[in-house]
C-alpha cells in the first residue's frame, strides 16, 4: 500500500474542500452590492430548531442596492427579522406584511476595513486546514516508510508531491483573498 495517485487525488480533494469552504464564506461579506449571498449564514429559530433562512423564505435581489426576503410563513416574518439583526450583517430590515425589504447602506472605511480583516480570518483559516492535510499526508508517508510499505526514494518524491500541491493550493487561497479585497475596497 503505497501512497498512489489516487491518494494525491483524495490528498488534493480535501485540500480542495477547504478553498470551496472559503469561497462560500466570502461570498458572505458584503462589498457594497446586494447579493442574495450575503444571507447565507444567517439561521432562523422556527418551528423549535435554528434553520437556514432560505428554507424559511425565498431571498432576491429586485435592484442593486436591496434584498428583498419574502417570508413563507406570516409567523415567522419576526424571528426571520431577528435572525437578520442578530447576524452583524450591518442590515436594518424594514417589514412590509411577509416581505423584509434590506436596503444595502453604503459602506464607510471603517466597514470595509473590518470586511478585509474578516477576509483575512477566513484566508487564515483555510490556509490551517489545508496545512492540516499536509501535515496528515507526510505523517502518513512517514509510516508507510517506517513500516517497509514505501522506500526512501518514494517517500521523498511523494513528499515534494505533497507539498508542491499544498504551495499551489496556499497560492489560490492568496489569490482568492485577493480577488476579495479588490472588490471589497470598490467605492
Amino acid at each position: 500500500m503505497s501512497t498512489s495517485n489516487h491518494d494525491m487525488a483524495e490528498i488534493e480533494k480535501k485540500m480542495r474542500a477547504s478553498i470551496d469552504a472559503l469561497r462560500r464564506e466570502l461570498s458572505g461579506l458584503r462589498t457594497g452590492r446586494a447579493s442574495a449571498n450575503l444571507l447565507d449564514p444567517v439561521q432562523v429559530m422556527v418551528y423549535g430548531s435554528r434553520m437556514p433562512l432560505n428554507q424559511v423564505a425565498t431571498v432576491s435581489v429586485p435592484e442593486p442596492r436591496m434584498i428583498s426576503v419574502q417570508v413563507w410563513d406570516r409567523s415567522n416574518v419576526m424571528a426571520v427579522d431577528k435572525a437578520i439583526r442578530e447576524a452583524n450583517l450591518g442590515l436594518n430590515p424594514i417589514t412590509d406584511g411577509q416581505t423584509l425589504r434590506l436596503p444595502m447602506p453604503a459602506l464607510t472605511a471603517e466597514r470595509r476595513q473590518d470586511l478585509v480583516k474578516l477576509a483575512h480570518k477566513y484566508a487564515e483559516q483555510s490556509k490551517v486546514a489545508i496545512r492540516n492535510v499536509r501535515r496528515e499526508a507526510m505523517d502518513l508517508l512517514k509510516k508507510l516508510e517506517k513500516d517497509g510499505k514505501m522506500s526512501q526514494d518514494d517517500h521523498r518524491g511523494q513528499s515534494e508531491k505533497v507539498q508542491e500541491l499544498t504551495d499551489r493550493l496556499i497560492k489560490d487561497v492568496d489569490t482568492t483573498l485577493a480577488t476579495k479585497e479588490t472588490e471589497i475596497q470598490k467605492v
